[in-house]
């Protein structure tokens, strides 16, 4: 096959695995494992608590330090209630576009980092070409820690991670780190029209969803940092439950909210001030029903990745493309980890996060062509 066929075969059975976040994503793992096997490469699996999903992580060519990284997720965001003109578990080519969950976040790098395993193996390789593929990174980049600290930990250390979330095969050299927290408010139920003699628990976390929109508008009026849109912290609140009629005051109200930043001490002054005055709530609605409170959980926290324009990852993604525009995003990624485990890191892949977590997902034939391009370019590098 030549060209971008075999990339287009593998890209179809990859998406043809629902690895939805909640899913488990071992169907995809065996495919993989067994893509590996028949060509001699062996693999192996960092599991979670329940064995249910895992992360990959597999060697080609010599086992030796100063090899590159891959890193990819295999889980994908839920198609539910999407109108999809097509059957998103089925690679659909409509007019040069190649439709289906994950074409673009982030089935795509995968694809085409396993399609060019072959020609890895046939390269002189210097240094080995690692693959990395995690699990539920879509839901707070939860699966892939601990995958990276066994990477950290080999004596054959890599040199650089190239994590290809779509960029349009641009350089992206930093991302926003992102914090999300579960608030849960208990109060006492009491009839509506007695509401002195209950605690809403509705609307006394009202109290705290209104300090998170307004930290959000106060981030969005004083902070700035180059290169980031939106410039500064963001916080949203994602969901909200509560409640079980009109006419009772809500024993229970939970909501999450998630705060995005780009600089570390931003995010922990924020938190900071959203748990003093989560405390002081708490106090509050104890002295009124000692049974009720507020309690946090958080939910994840994911670094950021910032700029290191000297890293041997920074230098390696620039010579391959020969982008030298300077560019971050607002989302996260698993860049951040593998950058505080002391492995530098860098964003890199084909596709637009535009198109990311939308119906009819989609990404361009040109931009897996493209990517061809730089996984050849790498294995010519990694054979100098």
């Amino acid at each position: 096959m030549s060209g971008i066929a075999p990339t287009l075969d593998i890209l179809a059975r990859l998406i043809a695995f629902d690895t939805t976040s909640r899913n488990s994503n071992l169907a995809l793992i065996e495919w993989v494992e067994a893509f590996l096997a028949a060509r001699g490469i062996a693999s192996h699996r960092v599991v979670n608590a329940d064995g249910s999903k895992a992360n990959l992580y597999a060697f080609i060519g010599p086992r030796s330090a100063g090899g590159v990284v891959l890193s990819g997720h295999t889980d994908v965001v839920p198609v539910d209630d999407q109108p999809w003109s097509s059957d998103p578990w089925t690679l659909t080519e409509r007019d040069g576009k190649l439709y289906g969950r994950g074409t673009a976040d982030m089935k795509s790098f995968l694809a085409v980092s396993l399609a060019h395993v072959d020609a890895a193996l046939a390269a002189p390789l210097k240094a080995p070409l690692i693959l990395a593929f995690s699990y539920d990174e879509e839901i707070g980049c939860l699966g892939a820690p601990s995958m990276i600290a066994e990477l950290a930990a080999l004596d054959a250390r890599p040199s650089a991670v190239i994590v290809g979330e779509p960029t349009s095969m641009k350089v992206v050299s930093a991302h926003k780190g992102v914090r999300s927290f579960i608030v849960e408010v208990t109060g006492r139920e009491a009839h509506s029209s007695l509401p002195d003699t209950g605690v809403s628990a509705i609307m006394e976390a009202m109290k705290l969803m209104q300090l998170v929109l307004d930290m959000g508008a106060e981030a969005r009026a004083a902070s700035s940092h180059a290169h980031f849109s939106p410039p500064g912290p963001t916080m949203t609140i994602g969901r909200v439950e509560g409640g079980t009629a009109a006419n009772i005051l809500a024993r229970r109200c939970m909501f999450v909210w998630d705060l995005r930043a780009p600089d570390a001490a931003e995010a922990d002054a924020i938190e900071a001030r959203f748990r003093q005055a989560a405390a002081q709530l708490d106090a509050e609605i104890k002295a009124r029903a000692p049974e009720g409170g507020v309690t946090i959980t958080r939910r994840s926290s994911t670094p950021g990745l910032s700029f290191a324009p000297d890293s041997a990852a920074e230098s390696l993604a620039r010579a391959l493309t020969g982008d030298n525009e300077t560019r971050a995003v607002a989302y996260a990624a698993e860049a951040g980890l593998f950058q505080r485990a002391g492995i530098p890191a860098i964003i890199c892949g084909p596709g637009s996060i535009e198109q990311a977590h939308q119906p009819d997902e989609w990404i361009e034939r040109t931009q897996l062509e493209q990517g061809a391009a730089f996984m050849r370019r790498l294995i010519e590098r990694l054979s100098a």
